[in-house]
């Protein structure tokens, strides 16, 4: 999350080096920034994230198929997954379903920064802390899942998976660049491609969180 814009992607922001192909905007590596309060709410959703997400992880998927995993009935699957598509958050996909009668749906956003700075409108800046907070209530239920069931996972998935806690005495400058190094770190196990992913590979979340362990006034 550099700067004052809070970075959210399924995969971490890639650096875009030359020689490359171009990365078509709102792909991972080419985040855009939101700026309109409508279309944060519009995410903010705690079904509509776990669709989002999915389409994102796994690839298309039905109205049918998202449903299961946000815990919906198809056709209230399909009006959340509308909605996402009003704000090109998603978009079908007729190329990949099985037969004429299947509507499929693929991820069309899946990297993108919020446009909350100080100097941005108030009702930006609400929506983007909303949007914040409902991606943060969505990765600890995954957290709180997986301790529920901890002891259910192989012996090498727990002792692999976890929480590090820690500090970095930093300035501004040192912390954006702590931040690049752990994205830079990350990107050869991201994945999406599932052609590109080591036999038995499974998603594992990860966050990384940034924030100050001191307040303003100590800055002064």
């Amino acid at each position: 999350m550099p700067g004052e814009t809070g970075h959210v992607s399924i995969e971490p922001e890639m650096p875009k080096k030359a020689g490359h192909v171009s990365i078509e905007p709102g792909m991972p590596g080419n985040p855009v920034t939101l700026t309109d309060p409508k279309m944060m709410r519009a995410l903010a959703h705690q079904a509509r994230i776990a669709i989002w997400t999915h389409l994102g992880m796994r690839g298309p998927a039905t109205a049918t198929e998202c449903a299961e995993i946000a815990g919906l009935s198809p056709s209230a699957c399909s009006y959340h997954l509308r909605t996402l598509a009003r704000y090109g958050f998603v978009e079908e996909d007729p190329a990949s379903a099985a037969d004429g009668r299947e509507r499929p749906w693929r991820a069309r956003l899946l990297a993108f920064s919020t446009g909350d700075g100080p100097d941005a409108p108030a009702a930006t800046q609400v929506a983007s802390q909303l949007l914040a907070e409902n991606m943060r209530v969505s990765a600890e239920e995954i957290r709180a899942r997986y301790l529920a069931r901890k002891s259910e996972y192989p012996a090498d998935w727990q002792t692999a998976a976890g929480e590090v806690f820690s500090v970095a005495h930093v300035t501004p400058d040192e912390l954006n660049e702590l931040r690049a190094k752990v994205l830079d770190v990350m990107v050869p196990y991201v994945r999406l491609d599932r052609a590109e992913r080591s036999p038995g590979a499974l998603p594992v979340r990860v966050m990384l969180d940034l924030f100050p362990w001191f307040g303003p006034e100590e800055t002064r």
